[in-house]
């Protein structure tokens, strides 16, 4: 007699995470980001359930050299982590010079604005 399990029978599957990445190196080695601060600022800012800081075993945040790595559980959105990184930015008055970009499905960037071509462009005319 064949067996036909259903979606909730068998062995309990492995509850799916989301992994994000920031990358902050040529800010971090400029010294103008201090990776292990941002990586604070993030662990006391993201919102588990409606509570900031409340992250448990929903949200990790780890640095790896001049990387943040964010380890959540659905929900949880790639967006609100730049919305995060921003506010980190404009805290610390450096939102004038960097800025953070998607550079792939699961990772940010932070990079400066390209201040010399916009100069640059302005002479030509």
């Amino acid at each position: 007699m064949n067996r036909i399990l259903k979606k909730n029978q068998g062995p309990k599957a492995k509850k799916e995470h989301f992994k994000f990445k920031i990358d902050c190196k040529e800010p971090a080695d400029d010294s103008v980001i201090d990776v292990n601060d941002l990586a604070e600022f993030l662990k006391q800012r993201i919102k588990v359930a409606g509570k900031k800081g409340n992250l448990g075993d929903a949200v990790s945040v780890e640095t790896e050299k001049s990387n943040l790595i964010v380890t959540a559980e659905p929900p949880f959105s790639k967006r609100y982590l730049k919305y995060l990184t921003k506010k980190y930015l404009k805290q610390h008055k450096i939102r004038d010079y960097l800025h953070v970009i998607a550079s792939d499905k699961t990772t940010y960037k932070v990079k400066y604005f390209n201040i010399q071509n916009e100069e640059n462009e302005e002479e030509a005319e």
